[in-house]
């Protein structure tokens, strides 16, 4: 199935549809909602869609938006790009949403954004697509500056990988990541740094999703004795990888990408292979919304762990998209592009999370004044591609759980970059 595309005289339909209010009749600001509910990324999908869930929630608690109700039409990706854009095109073209919050991984993300939102100039948000590439499309102005992410980059992230593999005395790894945008960018990024820094990369093997075996990429990573795998994986997949390097003698120990930081990956794989399993993900900078989140999130998602990849960043992109749509005044998506700013204005009255808080920012909002809002994953805010930095959380996995092994500043990543040719 071939992406679908918008024509230009669709998106200035689409642009134009947006600018009449909501109706008291059926008083509903409906947002879209295409998150990996199924395939790889289901574990990630399904907790996004519950925190943005639990955003809406919280803020139709504190009064709604302009008295209207949030909603969300929840479309699933099954992981993969064109049904992404089928879901997307029928959300913006059938629904006119003003927003569309996804895809979690960035092989769901782009294509969305390139066929069907940046045509539309209508307003998407990523909680967890980190390829640099989404970057590059901002600055090559082919996102018509509505897209926005609550996760840092993979140029960064690769490079506090690269730093820690090196301080764990991983001097020489095998690396298999998934081919797609998000493996092969993250593992260029990493690879700059890890050797920059004196690491050897002794094979490089890349896979194809939803295989049900990975002997044959195992066997061929293994050349050249490395000190550790480093698996740029999903969880399904890499559940799979990880059982089959250790089934063939591989080395138990790991280096592994944000994603891994999973208990369905953990349980699959076997704590007792782990426990030499080191990773790196996008980090928190705890705030009052940090500790309201990780209190709540568990009841209203029915069981899923505060702690999982996409779900604290997930909530913090329904919140900022929530708050936005009450700024603008309108479901304009132009209006709404230019209120995320203001509602993490870093001049602004600062606010959290939950229902109370809500309620001081829609009262604020309606005053006229700027507000800053904090979110579970820190003060967020976004440069003009949509980005944001932020600091990276060190871990490994230690007796079947993920702990905490330490942080790495943005400012630290910053000063290896400068160093990387």
């Amino acid at each position: 199935m071939k992406s679908l595309s918008l024509t230009a005289t669709a998106a200035i339909a689409i642009a134009a549809a947006y600018t009449a209010p909501a109706t008291a009749a059926d008083c509903k600001i409906t947002v879209g909602l295409v998150m990996e509910l199924t395939g790889p990324a289901g574990e990630y999908g399904k907790a996004g869609a519950k925190s943005v869930e639990m955003a809406f929630d919280d803020i139709n608690k504190a009064g709604g938006v302009r008295g209207c109700t949030l909603t969300t039409d929840t479309r699933d990706s099954q992981s993969q790009g064109n049904v992404a854009v089928d879901a997307a095109t029928q959300l913006v073209q059938v629904k006119k949403v003003p927003v569309v919050i996804g895809g979690i991984i960035s092989s769901v993300s782009i294509p969305i954004l390139t066929s069907v939102t940046a045509p539309a100039k209508v307003v998407q948000i990523s909680p967890a697509s980190s390829s640099p590439t989404l970057t590059t499309l901002g600055r090559e102005g082919k996102t018509n500056g509505i897209f926005f992410r609550t996760i840092t980059s993979d140029a960064l992230q690769g490079i506090a990988a690269a730093k820690y593999a090196i301080d764990q005395g991983f001097k020489k790894l095998a690396v298999i990541h998934v081919n797609n945008d998000f493996g092969v960018n993250m593992f260029k990024e990493f690879s700059r740094a890890y050797k920059a820094m004196g690491g050897e990369v002794v094979s490089v093997t890349p896979y194809n999703e939803k295989q049900s075996s990975y002997q044959s990429e195992v066997t061929a990573a293994m050349n050249g004795a490395p000190d550790a795998l480093y698996l740029i994986s999903y969880p399904v997949d890499g559940a799979t990888i990880a059982r089959t390097w250790i089934s063939q003698g591989g080395v138990q120990k790991f280096l592994l990408n944000d994603g891994m930081n999973s208990p369905d990956f953990i349980d699959s794989v076997g704590a007792d292979y782990l426990n030499g399993a080191y990773g790196t993900s996008s980090g928190t900078s705890p705030t009052k919304s940090t500790e309201y989140f990780n209190a709540n999130y568990k009841s209203f998602s029915g069981g899923i762990e505060p702690s999982n990849p996409a779900a604290d960043r997930a909530y913090d992109a329904g919140a900022i998209a929530g708050l936005a749509i009450a700024a603008a005044g309108s479901e304009d998506p132009a209006k709404i592009r230019e209120a995320i700013y203001k509602v993490t204005d870093a001049k602004g009255e600062p606010i959290y999370a939950g229902k109370e808080e809500f309620a001081k920012a829609l009262k604020l909002i309606g005053e006229g004044k700027p507000i800053r809002y904090e979110g579970v994953i820190g003060p967020v805010q976004f440069d003009q591609y949509g980005d944001i930095t932020g600091p990276f959380r060190l871990w490994k996995i230690a007796d079947g759980k993920v702990e905490t092994a330490g942080e790495m500043s943005a400012d630290e990543v910053g000063k290896i970059m400068a160093t990387v040719k």
